[in-house]
């Protein structure tokens, strides 16, 4: 598996407190992959680039989640990784109004990068973006919804598919939608 490139978070943006995820101590993560590709995924927050000893490290969830877009040919090309969240929270911290205050980020990348598909993965993702605290993955997957005017799949995240291996033929499934949309595109 491979670290995708990272995109370089905007200046005015690094030292950005607003949510208070600053006092965690982690650093801001934009986004990664081909910041132009057409198909956005939306994951919860950034989790770990790097391992203790601040060395790149490729994590479960990006292993899971590379797995299934090669598994069912997308190329690195395809796709750019961004989340609720551009911090890793570390301890508790308030998480609705955190990710209410985040989400103001995902809106700058939607409007300056315009991708054609966004797949959302994990319940976190999916009420953030659908701005529904009620809906999940389980109800939503398996089709495409138009939200905020994208197209927009919904998918398991790949840690609880790499928890749960029964959610691996789901996960695949929703992966070969999005590929038969791109490709039918």
């Amino acid at each position: 598996m491979t670290l995708w490139p990272e995109e370089t978070t905007p200046e005015h943006l690094i030292n950005c407190g607003h949510c208070g995820l600053i006092k965690h101590g982690t650093r801001m993560v934009w986004g990664e992959g081909n910041p132009d590709a057409p198909i956005m995924v939306l994951l919860d927050n950034p989790g770990s680039r790097e391992n203790r000893e601040n060395q790149p490290f490729v994590c479960s969830t990006r292993k899971t989640l590379q797995k299934a877009v090669y598994e069912v040919g997308l190329e690195d090309k395809d796709i750019y990784v961004t989340y609720i969240l551009k911090r890793r929270p570390t301890r508790a911290y308030d998480k609705e109004k955190t990710r209410q205050i985040c989400i103001s980020h995902l809106k700058m990348q939607l409007e300056t990068k315009q991708p054609k598909y966004i797949v959302c993965l994990g319940n976190v993702a999916v009420q953030s973006f659908f701005q529904d605290t009620e809906t999940d993955v389980k109800s939503l997957r398996g089709k495409f919804h138009t939200v905020h005017g994208f197209q927009t799949a919904v998918a398991y995240h790949p840690l609880a598919v790499r928890r749960r291996p029964n959610l691996w033929n789901y996960f695949i499934k929703d992966w070969k939608l999005v590929e038969k949309f791109y490709r039918n595109d």
